[in-house]
């Protein structure tokens, strides 16, 4: 994933960031249980959402367990959800990483592309397991990027079928959830996410795709022309945003229902503005060193 959902932490009060690190230290625990140590080592702000939107509502297998954190061993232990939707959570992210990793081996080139195959090697069997554990997701995933792959290699301008391709991956999360309804209604939400996470990252990658020559969908869709529409990509992704928060009002969120309403209300427009101004890295890479 890509690292642009995440909470505006300032703007929530000590339990709700409580509750959201319950969440996070959760995901990382079950990721760690269910596909080994380094499994830890993927944990991203994005899939920490993914969990969250997942267990809203709750079922009879959650709970939380106090446990001490295998990175940090000498501080107290923390309060981690655990139940059969986190566990779908860790083994959707995982199977998104072996795919990142994967399309990161085929854009870098043999020699450069060695690092990244290597890292892949050893994420081998834990994908394995989280395919057997989750197939349709696997299925509609790999689908989904051979589709965008297709799209790249013939450079196609259209844009709203790349978008909705990679959309369509991230909706197909929401097959975890049992109820019909709440179901519906997390698949739109994912969808609207995956396509605004979709638009964010081809705008954030713009000037390196031009640097090395590699499709860039908004360049194909405005013919080498994308910074002069940035108004346009603006608003279709307030756009995607709006439908996403329109489509969480639906959900049975609970206690959840804060730390959602921050991440899509307050911090993901903010890190739309700070993406589309050519802030969002630096401002990443601080957050990071201040974790």
């Amino acid at each position: 994933m890509f690292g642009y959902i995440r909470p505006a932490l300032d703007r929530l009060d000590q339990e709700q960031k409580d509750a959201y690190q319950s969440a996070y230290c959760g995901l990382c625990h079950a990721l760690g249980r269910r596909h080994g140590w380094l499994a830890r080592m993927t944990l991203q702000y994005d899939f920490t959402f993914l969990a969250i939107v997942l267990t809203s509502g709750g079922s009879e297998g959650e709970e939380r367990l106090c446990r001490r954190c295998p990175v940090h061993p000498f501080r107290k232990t923390r309060a981690c959800l655990s139940g059969e939707r986190m566990d779908a959570a860790a083994d959707q992210s995982m199977i998104l990483t072996w795919y990142k990793l994967s399309d990161d081996v085929k854009d870098h080139g043999f020699f450069a592309g060695l690092p990244f195959r290597a890292v892949r090697r050893l994420f081998r069997r834990a994908y394995r397991r989280a395919a057997a554990a989750q197939p349709e997701f696997d299925a509609e995933t790999r689908q989904g990027l051979a589709l965008l792959e297709e799209l790249e290699r013939v450079r196609s301008p259209q844009l709203d079928r790349a978008a909705d391709a990679f959309a369509k991956i991230l909706a197909c999360a929401s097959q975890a959830v049992p109820r019909e309804g709440a179901r519906r209604a997390l698949g739109q939400l994912l969808y609207h996410l995956g396509r605004w996470i979709y638009l964010m990252d081809a705008w954030d990658d713009l000037d390196d795709d031009r640097r090395k020559g590699r499709y860039n969908p908004l360049d194909a869709r405005f013919q080498g022309q994308a910074r002069e529409n940035r108004d346009y990509l603006d608003t279709t992704s307030t756009h995607s945003l709006r439908l996403a928060g329109a489509a969480a009002e639906l959900l049975e969120l609970g206690e959840w229902a804060p730390i959602v309403e921050n991440i899509l209300y307050t911090a993901l427009p903010a890190v739309q503005s700070a993406v589309l101004d050519g802030r969002w890295k630096e401002m990443r890479d601080n957050k990071e060193k201040t974790k």
